[in-house]
């Protein structure tokens, strides 16, 4: 497999969870306005990622880490420095890879592509909850609010089965994604030092 659809498909997974106490209508509304709100001043988002990526075949899940930066544009960088040093950028219309200084360059004017764009920079913001292509439910778990995004999409359904968007007592952006493929195989990114608004070097994205 290409390496551009391996680092695609780390993002397209999920595992089983428990739900905690369901949102009501008016719950969810207000968290729904609260994270558009907030996200509407979003310029920019760096943090550091530990991402789990669980393969039904494997005894042991696979974990990696990195940084990832993120502008409002949706210009969105995974850059990997353990184990490998990996890079993937999605800018202007185009997967841009560098696995270890092999560089490799992906069109993306395709309807996959920009779905999957919008779906990867959108779950990492929060943006995703006024997107009509997924139906939103939302439950209370401890001083987590847990959103599940299951996408109506025909071209999405081929890749995700659903999105889990785990949020943080009082903040706007996630804290961490759970994306589950349909055969169950999911990727969990966990992140840590995240910082919002701060000025990016426009050099991060350069191939």
């Amino acid at each position: 497999m290409k390496y551009y659809l391996v680092a695609i498909y780390t993002f397209l997974s999920l595992g089983i969870l428990g739900q905690g106490i369901k949102m009501t209508t008016g719950e969810l509304n207000a968290f729904k306005q609260k994270i558009e709100k907030e996200t509407q001043a979003l310029t920019s988002i760096q943090t550091d990622f530990i991402q789990s990526k669980h393969l039904a075949f494997l005894s042991n899940d696979i974990e990696s880490k990195g940084k990832m930066y993120l502008l409002a544009d949706g210009t969105l960088k995974w850059a990997y420095h353990t184990p490998n040093q990996y890079s993937i950028i999605f800018k202007n219309n185009q997967i841009l890879i560098d696995d270890n200084g092999k560089k490799s360059n992906v069109s993306g004017g395709n309807e996959v592509f920009n779905k999957i764009s919008h779906l990867i920079s959108g779950s990492v913001s929060g943006k995703l909850f006024n997107d009509k292509e997924f139906d939103v439910v939302c439950y209370k778990d401890g001083d987590e609010i847990v959103a599940h995004l299951t996408p109506n999409d025909k071209t999405l359904k081929k890749y995700i089965k659903v999105v889990y968007l785990y949020f943080k007592k009082d903040e706007s952006t996630v804290s961490k994604v759970r994306l589950v493929e349909p055969s169950e195989d999911y990727t969990l990114i966990t992140f840590v030092n995240k910082q919002l608004n701060v000025k990016i070097n426009p050099s991060v994205f350069n191939h």
